[in-house]
């Protein structure tokens, strides 16, 4: 506890003696785990997204105007037996054209247009336990020859087989896009921050090293002298972590609800839970880099 204490007085020592240094070293750390957090937040929001959109995946199977109820029933039964679906609903062109009326009350003049016609076909609706299975499911279905007897469209069945698995695809590819520029940008950020602690280390070997040849004339002990160096490193680490906890909370307290409301058909959102493990994952994060960097600098420069 005497040590810890000595470590602490010493790095505060240090503090007050390179406060430009050690204040560019916590900017860094600070920007470094603010772009990690805001990354996080990032991950975090599409995930949801990422998760709404995969709900909404399902199948929906094109049915032609003069298929026999009895095929289709016999489709509808084949489907419902597969082991990836929950639920397949059969939905009558009339029902059809009811649903499409409701969807258009904002624009009836849509409805009007089509002067008493119905042009919508029936379908079987089919949800799936793992929107992931859905390309699977839909070949499947695309193989069955009660399907290419009964399709709206037989010349070819694949038209009548609509699913939105290539909108899924997609937000994987410019999520996938993202996270490598993320990762990119938090590295060049790490990569910074290690030379500003390397050279806030160097800076303090330097400041002190009479005392360090008189502590070794006496016989402290390697870690004895490397002590105050690496609590240099921890506090400039902490201080900095602490910065970016407080900017992400932040950003989540008064940006996030405004990116919500311009995008409210999206589920923008972050639990107080996940803020809390964004936090903690911060201070871990923040530590290790100012004791890593700490480490290299001693390595380097202090050679005990």
């Amino acid at each position: 506890m005497r040590s810890l204490s000595y470590f602490f007085k010493e790095a505060l020592i240090s503090f007050r003696r390179n406060m430009s240094t050690n204040l560019g070293a916590i900017i860094t750390i600070f920007l470094s785990l603010l772009v990690i957090g805001v990354f996080m937040l990032g991950s975090i929001m599409v995930k949801h997204i990422v998760e709404s959109v995969e709900n909404q995946v399902s199948i929906t199977v094109y049915v032609a105007d003069n298929a026999a109820q009895e095929d289709i029933d016999k489709l509808l039964g084949t489907i419902r037996d597969y082991d990836e679906v929950s639920d397949v609903k059969f939905t009558t062109k009339e029902q059809a054209l009811k649903n499409f009326t409701e969807q258009m009350t904002s624009n009836p003049e849509i409805v009007q247009a089509l002067d008493g016609a119905n042009p919508l076909p029936a379908s079987l609706d089919v949800n799936l336990y793992d929107p992931q299975q859905v390309e699977n499911v839909a070949q499947r279905i695309l193989d069955n020859e009660t399907f290419k007897k009964i399709c709206d469209n037989s010349g070819d069945p694949s038209d009548s087989l609509k699913y939105g698995q290539q909108t899924v695809e997609r937000l994987f590819q410019v999520t996938n896009y993202i996270r490598y520029i993320g990762i990119a940008v938090v590295a060049l950020l790490v990569f910074v921050t290690f030379i500003f602690i390397n050279n806030t280390i160097r800076l303090a070997i330097l400041a002190r090293r009479r005392e360090i040849a008189i502590m070794r004339l006496v016989g402290a002990s390697n870690g004895f002298i490397r002590g105050p160096f690496l609590m240099e490193g921890a506090l400039q680490s902490l201080i900095g972590a602490a910065f970016a906890i407080v900017g992400v909370a932040l950003i989540r307290r008064f940006a996030m609800p405004k990116l919500a409301t311009a995008l409210s058909w999206l589920p923008i959102s972050v639990s107080n839970m996940a803020l809390l493990k964004i936090s903690v994952l911060l201070l871990i994060f923040g530590l290790i880099i100012g004791l890593f960097g700490s480490l290299l600098a001693m390595r380097r420069y202090l050679k005990v």
